[in-house]
């Protein structure tokens, strides 16, 4: 058994490596995010609720497969001895090819690409998280130190930003260098060429973000030699995890960080389209919560640093809901929309960054509660129960649009859709951010680690 190499600082090319597999794949992700649902609705001319139960089957596959996938990572090894870098080696191609065709049309029957439609998606989110939740955990195995796991999550959050930035600001322009949005303002089935070929760049560049980060990182936290290494079953991984009152804890603020998001990612275009009466600003918007969330990346582990991890976490929720305010009271314009971004830009920054931290955090809570590491396992079991839950939350909401009326193929929407709409990216986020609150008052890692490391030392004891 290897020792565990003392906790050390980590270099700058390696972060830089973190950062480039974030920016790569949320450039995919962020433009699958964005784009897919109008994709479904507006160029293959599939209704609305039939999109959204196609979504949302998607990200209840993407829920149970975590869970799975994290617990074969964590029960099995690579040749070199590395439980999670390699995934970056060998997933990155498939899951670009996959992002691919989520974007063709096919020229079927509506029923048959519904089919081949969802069996995409499927094999889109396996492949994703073959490729990301190693990467999850890699912070934590790349240092024991808390301050270089803060900064490799900040450059991980930069990476975010520039590649949602990629992913959405972008997109735009690029659709139109392809060919579309020619003489026309919203994305229909004339842009279908235009739409494949944005997403083969993004394939390429996906590829040399993951084959990047790969080549700069490394594992350094190996089992301690008195853990416990043997194979583990998902029951008694789950019964670890739910013994661990922190985990329970971030994975409620993680619940509620994702149904916010889900919710706004979904929203935004349609926003742009039949509110604003252009599918083009929604890049304005997006850049404001691009700008503010790349300032947020480089200073978040410095306000962190000064206020300390529980009230950086409620700054956050604070401005989230302050910034909505305007936009709940003023919803159909401009200036309003773009506070209510550049706020959440800010916001879900702060709390990507800080939840992220916190999981590299509780990964050491559990392996003194239980003598052994499950790394893999502390992120995907929270996965499974926070993507069915944004699973559910995208689902109410093509209920609610289906219920007042929402028409994909008309350019103009009534106003109970219109309403809608402006709700999602309004008061509902606002009323779930707020919930936020309630975990992060009774979230403790340190107090609980330091009770783990206290009775592990005395049963230590007590065996002598």
């Amino acid at each position: 058994m290897s020792k565990t190499i003392a906790p050390g600082k980590v270099g700058g090319l390696e972060k830089t490596g973190f950062l480039g597999f974030s920016c790569s794949t949320n450039i995919a992700y962020n433009f699958k995010s964005l784009y897919y649902l109008t994709f479904l609705t507006m160029v293959l001319h599939i209704p609305v609720l039939t999109a959204t139960v196609m979504l949302t089957i998607g990200t209840v596959w993407d829920a149970v497969n975590d869970p799975l996938i994290a617990l074969f990572c964590a029960n099995h090894s690579f040749k070199n001895g590395e439980k999670v870098r390699p995934y970056a080696l060998w997933c990155c191609v498939p899951w670009a090819a996959t992002i691919i065709l989520l974007f063709v049309n096919f020229h079927i029957t509506q029923s048959w690409t519904i089919v081949i439609s969802v069996l995409i998606y499927f094999i889109f989110e396996a492949l994703y998280t073959f490729l990301c939740m190693p990467y999850n955990t890699l912070a934590a195995l790349a240092t024991k130190d808390d301050a270089e796991r803060k900064s490799i999550n900040a450059f991980r959050s930069l990476g975010s930003c520039i590649g949602s930035g990629i992913g959405s600001v972008a997109i735009v322009p690029m659709v139109k260098l392809f060919g579309g949005l020619q003489d026309h303002k919203i994305i229909n089935e004339s842009d279908s060429k235009a739409l494949i070929l944005t997403a083969v760049s993004m394939g390429v560049i996906c590829i040399a973000g993951s084959l990047f980060h790969y080549f700069t990182s490394k594992e350094r936290v190996v089992s301690e030699p008195e853990e416990k290494t043997d194979k583990i079953s998902l029951v008694t991984a789950y019964k670890m995890l739910f013994g661990c009152k922190s985990w329970i804890l971030n994975m409620c603020y993680i619940i509620c960080y994702g149904i916010t998001q889900a919710l706004i990612m979904q929203n935004v275009n349609y926003y742009a389209s039949f509110v604003l009466g252009s599918s083009g600003l929604a890049t304005p918007i997006l850049a404001g919560y691009l700008v503010v969330a790349i300032i947020t990346s480089i200073t978040a582990p410095m306000i962190d640093a000064k206020l300390g991890r529980k009230n950086t976490m409620l700054l956050a929720v604070a401005v989230i809901v302050i910034g909505k305010l305007p936009f709940i009271i003023a919803p159909e314009t401009i200036v309003t929309v773009i506070i209510n971004a550049v706020t959440v830009g800010f916001g879900s920054t702060v709390a990507f960054i800080m939840f992220n931290t916190n999981r590299n955090n509780i990964t050491d809570v559990v392996a003194a509660q239980n003598n052994r590491r499950i790394d893999t396992l502390i992120a995907g079991g929270d996965n499974l129960i926070s993507k069915l839950a944004e699973a559910a939350a995208i689902q109410l909401m093509g209920v609610v649009l289906a219920t007042v009326g929402f028409d994909s193929a008309a350019e103009v929407q009534n106003a109970a859709s219109v309403t809608a709409i402006e709700a999602f990216l309004g008061w509902v986020p606002a009323v779930i951010t707020l919930v936020e609150i309630l975990f992060i008052l009774k979230l403790d890692i340190p107090g609980e680690l330091k009770k783990a490391q206290e009775k592990k030392a005395s049963a230590e004891l007590s065996g002598k």
